[in-house]
């Protein structure tokens, strides 16, 4: 009994002292730009390429929202963010703490002209 409530004392604070690993930076993206997205990239902030698309559906409607789970094999927690919108325009984001963040929503200002992004 008292190997057991060791074990999973041990377990517990591993779980708790860990440090990001993959699956901590998964994060929900919503759409409020007024356009549909047709491709979503994320690349550690350190990294000069993209890799593959993960949004893991067609397109993500404006409005809508989607679950962000990428493959990572790194404990990285500031990355880039890249949407391509159905019309091939993109917008980029730069040294996003995906260990602190879990949402992001995307906006576009007809007046402005600028596409922004705020986190939670």
């Amino acid at each position: 009994m008292k190997l057991v409530l060791l074990a999973a004392g041990i377990l517990a604070a591993l779980t708790y002292a860990a440090p990001a690993y993959a699956g901590d930076q998964d994060f929900k993206l919503i759409n409020k730009t007024g356009y549909d997205i047709a491709e979503v990239y994320v690349s550690p902030s350190n990294d000069n390429e993209w890799g593959d698309d993960v949004m893991g559906k067609d397109t993500l409607d404006n409005g809508e929202s989607v679950d962000i789970s990428f493959s990572h094999n790194q404990d990285a927690c500031h990355w880039d963010l890249k949407v391509v919108y159905t019309d091939k325009d993109e917008a980029v984001w730069h040294d996003i703490n995906l260990c602190k963040v879990s949402k992001i929503t995307i906006h576009w200002d007809k007046k402005t002209r600028d596409t922004t992004a705020t986190t939670e």
